[in-house]
């Protein structure tokens, strides 16, 4: 049976591209389209720079000329509606329920009598919960026929607020790994000469950057001249804080801030760096992760990410850390820099164990998700 797909994100960037990409192939093979909607072209959270004219698909924006933040949820609503009544999909795959526009893409749906499909990687322990909350929740689980996700803490959860187990599948968050290759950026020039620790944050409290910072200070002050470098990569609100500290620790010369890089302009830093390490007190998943792993690093993460459980394998690939244990990181890093470890094999672990997790993962899990839902599913 010939179906359209259509897949609603907020914004496009080279994750949601790359899934698209790997769901071509697949939605092809079953003579199926699929369409490609977003909210707004440009997200102020999220200033990815993707340039639409060279895509394999055709993106549709609901909103062109203003950021997502910035647009009115009214207006979007109208324009979303005009869309999906103009495209008329078999099936929508929807990101979250959180924004307005999404709420009303899965209320069209069930006005049209078209299955949805919930993209989620909400984790139960990602944020603060409250008890009417929850049962909002609930109520709105129930309206989706199935729903694909990041891995197991993401399937436990909505199988906690009421999803059949049977109607969750896994694979949603991925990213190009291709493109991380070892082989494809190692070429490129080296952005700093010591060795380093790489991290890749938004600049906000929830990344736990001061921490990082703090463990890295212990950390240089064990290993002295023998001390790896810090690199964080990322740009907002608390800039000027991070700075502050770096100053007041008297670590400029070690910790660096290269600021927000596009995809490309990180490629150096992941091909270049000893190790990556992922600090975030709450992460519904962590990407960043996936890229670090694509590039052939081993990995120091937070317990607390979403990812933790399906990506780190420990002691192999890299360890897990309590992001509240300052002593627990330094140690880790003291560990990985201090010869003892075979680093080679530890990166080629990650290597490997990514090529799971690919757009290939993510566009059977759709094809799995959107079977289940439709009548004949």
């Amino acid at each position: 049976m010939d179906i359209t797909i259509g897949i609603l994100f907020s914004n496009y960037g080279p994750y949601h591209i790359a899934r698209i990409e790997g769901l071509l192939d697949c939605a092809h093979k079953l003579q199926n389209q699929v369409v490609a909607i977003e909210l707004a072209r440009s997200e102020d959270e999220y200033p990815w720079e993707i340039k639409v004219d060279n895509l394999h698909f055709s993106l549709i924006s609901v909103s062109q000329e203003q950021a997502l933040e910035k647009t009115n949820n009214f207006q979007l609503v109208q324009k979303l509606n005009s869309i999906l009544k103009e495209v008329n999909p078999s099936v929508i795959a929807i990101a979250g329920y959180f924004r307005p526009a999404m709420l009303f893409a899965l209320a069209w749906c069930l006005w049209h009598r078209k299955p949805a499909i919930l993209l989620s990687e909400t984790t139960e322990n990602d944020a603060p919960r409250s008890w009417w909350r929850e049962v909002l929740k609930s109520i709105i689980i129930t309206k989706y026929k199935s729903a694909l996700v990041g891995g197991q803490p993401h399937k436990r959860y909505l199988v906690k607020l009421g999803m059949p187990i049977e109607a969750i599948f896994i694979g949603y968050d991925v990213v190009g790994n291709e493109a991380f290759h070892p082989d494809r950026i190692k070429p490129l020039p080296r952005p700093i000469n010591n060795p380093y620790f790489l991290a890749v944050n938004r600049f906000i409290p929830k990344k736990n950057l001061s921490f990082l910072i703090s463990s890295y200070v212990n950390y240089h002050q064990i290993m002295g001249d023998n001390a790896w470098d810090l690199v964080i990569c990322g740009e907002g609100q608390m800039r000027l804080n991070l700075k502050q500290q770096i100053l007041e620790v008297g670590l400029k010369k070690h910790i660096h801030l290269p600021g927000f890089l596009q995809q490309d302009e990180l490629f150096p830093y992941f091909a270049h760096a000893t190790c990556f390490i992922h600090a975030s007190i709450q992460e519904q998943w962590g990407l960043v992760v996936n890229e670090a792993m694509a590039a052939g690093l081993p990995v120091i993460v937070s317990n607390r990410c979403g990812c933790y459980e399906d990506l780190v394998l420990e002691s192999i690939n890299g360890f897990g850390f309590d992001p509240e244990n300052q002593q627990e990181l330094t140690q880790l890093m003291v560990k990985i820099s201090s010869g003892e470890l075979d680093l080679q094999a530890m990166g080629q672990a990650s290597l490997e164990h990514i090529q799971k997790f690919s757009p290939d993962y993510f566009a059977q899990g759709l094809m799995q998700a959107v079977e289940y839902a439709l009548p004949n599913g």
